[in-house]
């Protein structure tokens, strides 16, 4: 692997170290301690838009958050609920 490639995925993993503590940290003040996906990533300020400056895209997306989500699913170090159309993250902890 190169060293870019390594830098990047292990900076990859530390972010997505930050979220799993944060939400963690934030599931005594939830029921069942499922923590809304929205107020991860505003709280975490995770929107961001993801598409070149003369693109077109309709306001931030969380697809930072998103990328960082699925590593910890398939870590299994949280486990994703959805309820309509709201998702919610909690910790196997």
């Amino acid at each position: 692997m190169s060293k870019h490639k390594e830098n990047i995925h292990n900076h990859i993993n530390e972010i997505a170290n930050e979220v799993y503590e944060f939400i963690l940290a934030k599931e005594p003040g939830y029921p069942d301690r499922w923590v809304s996906a929205i107020d991860i990533k505003n709280e975490l300020s995770l929107n961001f838009v993801a598409v070149p400056v003369n693109n077109k895209q309709y306001g931030p997306k969380g697809w930072l958050f998103a990328i960082v989500a699925r590593i910890l699913e398939d870590e299994k170090r949280v486990e994703h609920r959805k309820v309509g159309s709201r998702s919610f993250y909690r910790t196997f902890a």
